[in-house]
């Protein structure tokens, strides 16, 4: 199982009537739902937010953000020096991160309105029973 994110990478076909882009490899047979986030400025963190068992796929369509990931060790009390890392995703770009189940997020817009795609692989009846909140602040790596 992978540790912290997978990047599927788009791809695109150009022609006189203007551009496709597609992700072919991005396979969305256990997609349940997904929803939109749009940052209105670049000073608003959205996270910590983990699932036990809940994947989610990111995709920045218009701007860019910060991706910031941690495995989690203890769900009701997670080492707050667990190793996060750090991603940068922009809509130029044309991917979808794949953030596996256990793993922890935080989001922050680099970008004034951009917008961010998360699929998940849960319906929502299901979020509030897998959904762990930690401050802004919790994990100091």
């Amino acid at each position: 199982m992978e540790k912290q994110g997978q990047i599927i990478k788009g791809e695109q076909h150009k022609d006189v009537r203007g551009t496709i882009f597609f992700f072919n490899d991005f396979d969305m047979t256990v997609v349940r739902r997904f929803y939109r986030i749009k940052h209105h400025n670049t000073s608003a963190i959205r996270g910590w937010r983990g699932h036990k068992i809940e994947q989610r796929w990111f995709h920045v369509y218009r701007g860019s953000f910060e991706i910031k990931l941690v495995r989690i060790d203890n769900w009701e009390a997670p080492n707050p020096f667990l190793k996060a890392t750090s991603m940068i995703l922009q809509a130029e770009e044309d991917i979808i991160l794949h953030i596996p189940e256990g793993i922890a997020t935080s989001l922050t817009a680099l970008s004034v309105n951009s917008e961010i795609i998360v699929f998940a692989d849960y319906a929502i009846d299901h979020a509030s029973k897998d959904d762990y909140l930690y401050p802004v602040d919790y994990f100091k790596n």
